[in-house]
């Protein structure tokens, strides 16, 4: 992956922010903390069931302390580390979503177009960054208009299994301005016929809706924008299995 300064020193400065951040501000504090205690106060004061400390006591468990927060930070760096390199590579991925042929789809027009909806809870907003590390967990690829595509394996050159995009016009996401996205959802939606059964395709769009949903805090809602409940996910199915039976139909008419 190449190095690109223009993004890479922005992302790694927030990542050592963060860094800071869990360190100084990340562990609870205890209640007495910062409070000195008077060791002139017999040991009953302390309450029931506690005793003063003593010289001597609580040097393993202070070692066992420094040990845990030595790991504790460490794995911190490497979740950041992790999340910065999925951003990184997203970003180098394609230097120009317009010149980027992954996703695109061909003109002719489709008979059908499944939708879900994947909306922030409380009227909050998902920022760009969370939204590009969901997404390249999900196994989604950053490509043409902008937005993001699940592409058929082993075939990236065919048209996606489906997209998913900003519900704030125009739609698509600057990824060299990433950290001004903000969006209160995304577009999730496969146009029929594509390059797998409408069922399959269905069957890899709804848990990656549930997976970002999950990732991002969010819901799934169908495309009347209600929560997507068993009974409206077995009735899209019969729909799509329909679709599918129809479009069999076709083919063998024109054999």
């Amino acid at each position: 992956m190449n190095w690109n300064p223009d993004i890479g020193i922005p992302l790694a400065i927030a990542g050592v922010l963060i860094l800071i951040a869990i360190a100084v501000f990340g562990r609870p504090r205890k209640p007495d903390q910062g409070r000195r205690v008077d060791s002139g106060k017999p040991e009953h004061a302390a309450g029931p069931g506690r005793r003063e400390p003593r010289l001597g006591d609580g040097e393993d468990d202070e070692e066992e302390l420094r040990i845990g927060d030595l790991d504790e930070l460490a794995q911190s760096e490497d979740a950041i580390q992790e999340e910065l390199e999925l951003i990184e590579r997203t970003l180098s991925s394609e230097a120009s979503p317009s010149e980027s042929r992954l996703g695109r789809r061909g003109d002719t027009p489709p008979q059908r177009i499944v939708t879900l909806f994947v909306s922030a809870r409380d009227d909050v907003l998902i920022d760009g960054a969370a939204i590009v590390i969901a997404a390249e967990k999900a196994g989604l690829t950053y490509g043409h208009m902008g937005i993001f595509h699940r592409l058929v394996e082993g075939r990236p050159e065919a048209e996606p299994v489906f997209s998913v995009a900003s519900l704030v016009k125009p739609g698509h996401f600057d990824l060299r301005r990433v950290h001004d996205i903000e969006t209160p959802g995304l577009t999730f939606f496969m146009t029929l016929p594509g390059p797998v059964s409408a069922l399959d395709a269905w069957e890899t769009m709804l848990p990656s809706a549930q997976r970002m949903a999950e990732l991002l805090d969010a819901v799934v809602l169908d495309e009347q924008r209600n929560a997507l409940g068993r009974q409206r996910i077995a009735h899209i199915r019969d729909e799509l299995r329909g679709f599918d039976r129809e479009q069999e139909k076709a083919a063998q008419r024109r054999w």
